[in-house]
């Protein structure tokens, strides 16, 4: 009989991470471990105020699955059992490392794709003024690719400033929904001026209708890219004609299961791919590298967030993702 054991977790942040919802310290997390025989799978969620959840919330909602797990409910049920989210991620993961380990295969042999690649993840800038958004971004100017969180009003000069700090990187503006009318405009000309790559999920979801009105030549070489306004397969018919581009997320999506379906969905419909994360530890990211092969962008920084990670955790090389251990997951 399987056994469903939930951990709440905090794992400090190097520093603080800001965005424009504000300010934290820690990173709080939820572990989900099945065990089956001598066999035990993981898997590790991050819940998300914005979408209504809380760690203690996601915990309970997990355990109410005890019986369920116990009954051999499989990945294929828990897409009815629960909803998208950090619980229903936190268990399919666990079953794909408990599955991966029973059948002793890597996990994506089980998923039918090719073993994950080395991959160059985006390192992330936290919100802040101009000047220490420059410095931070000089001390990272070695990293090829920079996620510069924005918040709005004053987002050209931040946007100025980290390219000063940082002229040869690849910049991704995240504005992560602070932006309105007043300020759309003179931000993406601003992103625009700097050689911004893409500009992920500038308007608040379910006010991002005017993004499917934003000329080619007002964009430029720009893409918008869907991350609060995209969770699964369903909301692609929704955003599709507002972006170009979508994160995929496991704490959105509510697993790997559902992650693989969006990003096969989303493909179909000639949308480019970042796979990104909630801060967390190596065992929130590793199912997500499954993802990673044949994505635009890789966002899979939360490690290098931390003030420590787990051991074993997965192994960076300056921003290069190399290799995925079969002790940590999978």
């Amino acid at each position: 009989m399987r056994k469903l054991s939930v951990a709440i977790e905090s794992w400090p942040i190097a520093g603080a991470f800001t965005i424009s919802r504000g300010s934290r310290s820690e990173a709080r997390v939820v572990v989900a471990t099945v065990e089956d025989g001598g066999a035990r799978g993981r898997g590790e969620c991050v819940p998300y105020p914005r979408y209504g959840e809380t760690v203690e919330g996601v915990a309970a909602k997990i355990e109410s699955l005890a019986e369920a797990i116990a009954g051999g409910a499989t990945r294929a049920d828990l897409l009815t059992l629960l909803p998208g989210g950090a619980a229903r991620n936190a268990l399919d993961c666990a079953l794909w490392d408990l599955e991966a380990k029973l059948a002793g295969k890597r996990a994506w042999e089980l998923a039918g794709i090719a073993a994950p690649q080395p991959a160059i993840t985006a390192y992330t800038l936290s919100l802040g003024d101009p000047a220490s958004m420059e410095a931070a971004a000089r001390a990272a100017s070695n990293r090829p690719l920079l996620k510069v969180k924005l918040g709005g009003a004053g987002d050209a000069e931040r946007i100025a400033a980290v390219r000063r700090g940082a002229p040869n990187a690849t910049l991704i503006a995240d504005a992560n929904e602070a932006w309105d009318d007043a300020v759309f405009a003179e931000n993406l000309a601003a992103c625009r001026a700097v050689g911004v790559s893409l500009v992920e999920q500038p308007l608040p979801a379910g006010a991002d209708t005017r993004l499917a009105d934003v000329a080619d030549e007002e964009r430029g070489a720009i893409r918008f890219c869907a991350d609060e306004s995209i969770h699964t397969a369903a909301d692609l018919d929704q955003i599709a004609a507002r972006y170009q581009a979508i994160n995929i997320k496991l704490d959105k999506t509510g697993g790997l299961t559902a992650a693989l379906e969006l990003k096969r969905e989303a493909l179909a419909r000639g949308l480019s791919i970042m796979v990104g994360c909630m801060v967390g530890t190596s065992l929130a990211m590793a199912p997500a590298l499954l993802l990673a092969n044949a994505a635009d962008y890789v966002d899979l920084d939360g490690p290098l967030l931390l003030a420590r990670d787990r051991d074993p955790g997965l192994a960076f090389e300056g921003s290069v993702i190399d290799g995925l251990p079969a002790a940590l997951w999978g």
